[in-house]
């Protein structure tokens, strides 16, 4: 896996990631930046919530379970002292479809939290990551 990050102006950066997308990262005003993109903090957490979103629904898929919308919600604190690493992340997942199995989603998030999710376990070598979730049911939405 191959990235680049170019520096644009000011506090503003390009990153360029290897299979040909692009997203702009930004600082704070108050650190010098122009609020014109993501934090680079963000995007980490960002990364975190998009890798294991992938897990839950592909391990759901793969169980039959009839998943029709998936997202997480993440909080997370910072160490106040530099590196302001993330030291506590909670993950709220919100999973609907219809009948779902609470134990499938369960294993589901705990499988990708535990296992597959890479994001996930290299930022719990710094953070303590906690989960929850909900269901909905996609009848009662429709």
């Amino acid at each position: 896996m191959k990235a680049r990050v170019k520096w644009v102006e000011g506090k503003t950066f390009l990153g360029e990631s290897g299979s040909g997308h692009a997203v702009v990262m930004d600082g704070a005003p108050e650190a010098g930046g122009r609020n014109l993109g993501v934090r680079p903090m963000e995007m980490l957490l960002l990364g975190l919530g998009g890798c294991s979103a992938f897990d839950v629904v592909l391990i759901l898929e793969r169980s039959r379970e009839p998943v029709t919308d998936c997202w997480v919600e993440l909080e997370a604190e910072r160490a106040e002292a530099d590196p302001k690493v993330f030291t506590r992340i909670h993950m709220h997942y919100v999973v609907t479809g219809r009948g779902l199995a609470s134990a499938k989603v369960e294993r589901a998030i705990a499988l990708s939290a535990e296992k597959y999710c890479s994001a996930s376990l290299m930022l719990g070598k710094s953070a303590e990551i906690t989960h929850d979730f909900e269901l909905r049911d996609a009848a009662a939405s429709t």
